[in-house]
């Protein structure tokens, strides 16, 4: 059973940074072509709104994929020999308040267009609060 676990959301001024960290616990990421090798995401929900695309990361790292909204300013990235995902925010706006998701993809890279939907990915975790102030 795979178990995503997030940390490092918190309260932060606006203009300030957040590195989000996801942690997979249960089932570890292999260089075997054989092997566990998910693309990864992160998601978001602020309240009252859907869960929206934030970026994604492909297996080997040599792809990434980001919404237009944090382009610039978010950065993703993974070290597999420690089974953990990061997300680097910088400059960051209140409207970037929400509960960020992590999650992991079926597959170990694709496009945009497919790693931006909820549907490419089988594990979520429960999410970590940011909180921008203006």
């Amino acid at each position: 059973q795979v178990q995503l676990v997030e940390s490092g959301g918190g309260l932060v001024e606006a203009g300030g940074s957040l590195r989000l960290s996801c942690a997979a616990i249960g089932r570890t990421f292999s260089s075997s072509a054989m092997g566990w090798r998910p693309a990864m995401g992160w998601f978001r929900q602020a309240p009252g709104k859907e869960r929206d695309f934030v970026a994604a990361i492909s297996w080997s790292g040599g792809s990434t994929y980001y919404a237009d909204s944090v382009k610039g300013r978010f950065t993703i990235s993974r070290d597999n020999a420690k089974n953990t995902v990061y997300l680097q925010m910088n400059s960051l706006k209140p409207e970037d308040t929400a509960v960020y998701y992590c999650a992991a993809s079926r597959y170990d890279d694709y496009d945009r267009t497919v790693l931006g939907t909820e549907r490419a990915y089988d594990y979520w975790g429960q999410g970590t609060q940011v909180t921008v102030s203006s």
